[in-house]
């Protein structure tokens, strides 16, 4: 009795052990023109079991293809369409371009490292300063996902501090005032943030008119 672990494995499941056996005999034919034949005869038989190629563009292009394929490329017949090289049927994928620019402060990771590059060109001075509070809310978070606990906020203004040379400066607790914000939301925010009794109103005097 023959079992499967002493067969050849199938280069392509979708045609069948027996398919796979006939084109292994095709190798064994001698006489060309019986060879050519009987290729022929496989091909037939290949188009009529998986009637779903017909659907696929240059079906019998297809079929020849995995006729060379099942063979390893072996099979001497004549083809009406050029015969495949193992390279053309099974191209190596090109290499991806992985980045080689490592970041100068890993643990903060490269998106951060190019926000402040951004946040150093921007030639407002009030956007300038928010970006500065957004940097510094992403250092807080990334530190306490990375040591599962709290930061000091003088600890991420002297870090961002560092890094920028001093041209980023970091305002922990300090709403910015949004353009539109009325005098009690604003002042609803910043008691949130601050506490009451701060001196809002020297805060929202100073950033009330930025966006005009």
């Amino acid at each position: 009795m023959e079992y499967n672990t002493t067969r050849n494995p199938l280069v392509i499941r979708e045609y069948g052990r027996n398919i796979q056996k006939m084109i292994e005999y095709l190798l064994t034919i001698e006489d060309k023109e019986k060879r050519q034949r009987n290729a022929l005869a496989v091909i037939e038989l290949m188009g009529t079991l998986n009637p779903h190629l017909r659907n696929v563009e240059d079906f019998r292009h297809k079929l020849w293809d995995h006729l060379f394929l099942i063979s390893d490329f072996k099979l001497d017949v004549d083809s009406p369409y050029p015969k495949p090289t193992r390279e053309s049927l099974k191209p190596k994928p090109a290499p991806l371009p992985y980045p080689k620019k490592h970041p100068r402060y890993s643990h903060l990771g490269k998106n951060l490292e190019l926000l402040i590059e951004k946040a150093l060109r921007e030639p407002d001075p009030e956007k300038k300063t928010a970006f500065a509070q957004v940097i510094g809310n992403y250092m807080k978070l990334a530190y306490n996902n990375w040591h599962k606990e709290n930061v000091h906020d003088d600890m991420i203004r002297s870090e961002l501090a560092a890094i920028t040379h001093n041209q980023l400066d970091y305002q922990p607790g300090v709403p910015m005032v949004q353009a539109g914000d009325s005098y009690r939301n604003t002042k609803r925010r910043y008691n949130k943030y601050n506490g009451k009794g701060g001196s809002f109103n020297k805060y929202y005097n100073k950033y009330k008119n930025r966006n005009k």
